[in-house]
């Protein structure tokens, strides 16, 4: 027997969307990656509602991939976490925004919740290092936090630079870079101005940004600095390379640019001639497309401009080489006359149609 839903007439509930998403994420992502997150959250609101990448993919009539290129996009934005069956089957999402980066508002004392318990611990460490170790703080530690005079001068600044009184969540997430991720009052100054400068005043971007610090061991503001600028730079020279214009670059598309000076190993010369080649060959800017330049590169263990350009000469000469076999052999075929067969084994008659048209001529007369 199937089973039967129950529900009630004007059954419809509300489906709220934080303004951080707003802000922050749904104008640099895809059109059609915003409406797979806009109706997972409305699932969620919705007893009524089932989700499966199948339904999804018939609803919007998209495939099955695109929807988990979707819901991928949303993972590696940190607002999503994928969970999967043992035949790598999508088998559970979990939203974190709501739960992993909330903090209580009211009863400091009740503890953070954890973003999915289900899953190892040691992957979701590695992909929301910072969320997996926090800890919220209660009203007794809150309050030894503030008799320290670096502490309320850390508040003071960052409400001056914030130009705005601090929640209890923004309190807290300072208190756990100081505390948790064990940054200096001066650092966490300099977190803020940075951010701030650069045109981020989110709490939530600045918190990965010194989630980002601490995995890179960096302690001081000189050594901050020095981050930032060679960051900056490699950023600059990207969107040059690009053309990318009247935005900033969102978190995926910078991973790929930690990933080809980190993993790859490459300068910024290196990877803005991928970006210009990319330019070159598809007329948009594709963080995929460059990728596979830089990791064929890699394969080739090519490590400067001059072997980029050895490796296009012998290319082009392989490339000449193989045109010119094809051309030999096309006109070789063309001089060779035709093989025997059952229409040309006998002798060929000979004419001279002018010699045939005179002779006729004459006869005639």
């Amino acid at each position: 027997m199937e089973e039967i839903t129950l529900h009630k007439e004007h059954g419809y509930s509300t489906t709220t969307i934080s303004n951080r998403f707003i802000d922050e994420y749904m104008t640099s992502a895809n059109g059609e990656f915003v409406k797979i997150y806009l109706y997972l959250l409305r699932c969620m609101n919705s007893p009524d509602c089932s989700f499966s990448v199948s339904k999804a993919a018939d609803k919007f009539n998209h495939t099955e991939n695109d929807i988990q290129r979707a819901l991928k996009y949303w993972e590696k934005m940190n607002l999503l976490q994928l969970e999967y069956a043992p035949d790598q089957s999508i088998s559970g999402i979990c939203f974190l925004e709501s739960e992993a980066l909330a903090v209580p508002d009211e009863d400091d004392s009740v503890p953070l919740k954890k973003a999915l318990p289900s899953r190892p611990l040691e992957k979701a460490e590695k992909a929301t290092p910072a969320i997996s170790r926090r800890t919220a703080y209660t009203a007794q530690e809150l309050q030894k936090f503030h008799e320290k005079e670096d502490i309320r001068e850390l508040m003071f600044v960052a409400e001056t630079y914030l130009k705005r009184p601090l929640t209890s969540t923004d309190i807290q997430t300072l208190l756990f870079w100081y505390d948790g991720l064990e940054l200096s009052v001066d650092l966490i100054v300099y977190l803020l101005e940075y951010c701030i400068a650069g045109g981020h005043s989110s709490l939530h971007y600045m918190d990965k940004v010194a989630t980002s610090w601490k995995d890179k061991k960096i302690e001081t503001v000189e050594q901050a600095k020095h981050n930032t600028q060679s960051h900056s730079r490699l950023h600059y020279a990207v969107i040059k390379a690009l053309g990318i214009q009247g935005r900033s670059l969102i978190p995926a598309e910078a991973s790929y640019i930690e990933k080809w000076s980190k993993e790859y190993g490459f300068g910024e010369e290196m990877i803005a001639e991928a970006c210009s080649r990319t330019i070159l060959a598809i007329h948009q800017p594709n963080f995929e497309y460059t990728d596979r330049i830089l990791a064929n590169w890699k394969r080739q263990n090519i490590q400067n401009t001059e072997e980029i350009q050895r490796a296009d000469a012998a290319f082009q000469a392989a490339k000449m080489a193989g045109r010119a076999h094809t051309d030999a052999a096309a006109k070789s075929c063309a001089a060779k006359p035709p093989a025997p067969n059952r229409f040309n084994s006998f002798p060929q008659r000979t004419y001279n149609m002018d010699e045939l048209e005179t002779e006729l001529l004459n006869a005639v007369r």
